[in-house]
């Protein structure tokens, strides 16, 4: 989308959203309210959601728009390359019971495209090692990222999942993301922190999307394990097959526990999640103090969020004030990042009668290794404030400010403070 466009349909947006608001509350027209709370836009279109709902399938589309500036610092404040970022997820969720009579499986499709046209302004603008955009790709009109199967076993205590997956998509326990580096307030870039440092760990070297299985085993409401296998040289555009079985047999290897406890208050149960994980990749990996190769590379790593205080005692309602938290450790002799932490805060419903607006805000450390050439300095430092206005129940605007310390921690950046909003929708 061009910029002129982007922001003709910006300002129109608001100007929709005010006049209807105006309106809505002069003659409290109860089918506004209704259009207001609708998770999609369209029910897409004419119906077909419910049409597939009756035979076991949900399709969802989502489209992000996100606008980015370097205003102050970085490598340029003058380079309009990466501004725009544009990506698109659908969506396909299968009941095997419902449509095939399976008993206990069920199928998760994922095809997501990007119309962007460099990866973010890290590179000509920013210089940040981690990113200030963790939803800018390279341009690519379809790929199907994953796939796979899942069956749930004694009384869906425990978990199977087979196929093409994205390992940091994880499982749930007692509704809780978990498994693997999970969170519940920082861990989706089109919806939360855009900052790639707030999104997962960047000393876990995930893989990219592909074959792999996982297996998760909660016996009760408040711990669980789990654990996963995957293909280490895996390429988000392929199948997979090529990597997994015609060359190296390399297999990253992953492995979490943790619990989920409750919280009492006055305002009923604080839900929380509190996550230990450890990791292997067998791959070769160059030293950084002789060049000579390493294998078996393995680390640890924390992540907790937890909810403080709840506006009201109503389960199905999100309005309070949260904390989360992350800690990562891998070794400095071939890892760029050595140490990781990261922690923030998030209030939903700050407001009066802004029930689902969200206002976060995080922080990360990253410290590279000593061994590593690259960097001159030891750190790059990341703050991170959003706010989500909800327009409806499909419709998001998130302004967000970044300030970035020793962006690359190579010397050649000045600190940054990068600007942006992004525009999501769902369909």
């Amino acid at each position: 989308m061009r910029r002129v466009e982007f922001s003709v349909f910006i300002m129109f947006l608001f100007a929709a959203g005010a006049a209807q608001g105006q309106s809505a509350d002069s003659r409290g027209d109860e089918q506004y309210q209704a259009v207001r709370q609708q998770e999609t836009a369209t029910n897409f279109p004419l119906g077909l959601y419910d049409s597939l709902s009756e035979i076991g399938m949900e399709l969802q589309l989502g489209v992000t728009n996100v606008y980015q500036q370097n205003v102050h610092g970085g490598l340029s404040t003058h380079r309009r390359a990466g501004r725009f970022s544009g990506s698109y997820d659908l969506e396909l969720s299968a009941d095997m019971e419902k449509l095939a009579g399976i008993e206990n499986g069920s199928v998760y499709v994922l095809t997501e495209g990007v119309w962007s046209k460099s990866a973010g302004i890290d590179e000509p603008a920013v210089g940040s090692f981690f990113g200030v955009n963790g939803d800018a790709r390279d341009r690519r009109a379809m790929d199907v990222t994953e796939l796979w199967y899942e069956h749930a076993f004694l009384g869906g205590a425990c978990r199977i999942r087979l196929g093409k997956m994205d390992l940091t998509g994880g499982f749930e326990h007692h509704n809780c993301p978990v498994a693997f580096d999970c969170s519940n307030f920082a861990n989706d870039e089109t919806t939360q922190f855009l900052n790639n440092a707030l999104i997962n760990n960047p000393t876990i070297p995930f893989p990219d999307y592909g074959l792999g299985v996982g297996v998760h085993y909660g016996p009760d409401e408040v711990w669980y394990v789990s654990a996963a296998v995957a293909d280490a040289q895996a390429d988000i555009r392929e199948t997979g097959f090529g990597t997994a079985f015609h060359e190296e047999d390399y297999l990253f290897c992953i492995f979490e526990t943790g619990i989920t406890p409750q919280l009492r208050s006055i305002n009923g149960p604080l839900q929380g999640a509190y996550r230990l994980g450890m990791w292997y990749d067998p791959q070769d990996k160059e030293r950084f103090s002789d060049g000579r190769a390493r294998r078996d590379d393995t680390g640890f790593y924390l992540t907790f969020d937890q909810m403080l205080c709840k506006e009201n005692n109503d389960p199905e309602d999100g309005q309070g004030f949260a904390a989360f938290g992350r800690y990562g450790w891998a070794s400095s002799k071939v890892n760029e990042v050595t140490n990781f932490f990261s922690a923030g805060f998030q209030y939903q419903g700050l407001l009066p009668e802004r029930d689902l607006d969200v206002l976060a805000l995080g922080f990360a450390r990253g410290v590279f290794s000593d061994e590593a050439a690259t960097f001159t300095d030891d750190y790059e430092s990341v703050w991170e404030l959003y706010y989500s206005a909800r327009l409806s129940g499909s419709l998001a605007v998130s302004p967000s400010i970044q300030y970035v310390h020793n962006p690359g921690a190579d010397g050649a950046a000045a600190d940054a403070l990068v600007m942006g909003a992004r525009l999501q929708m769902n369909f």
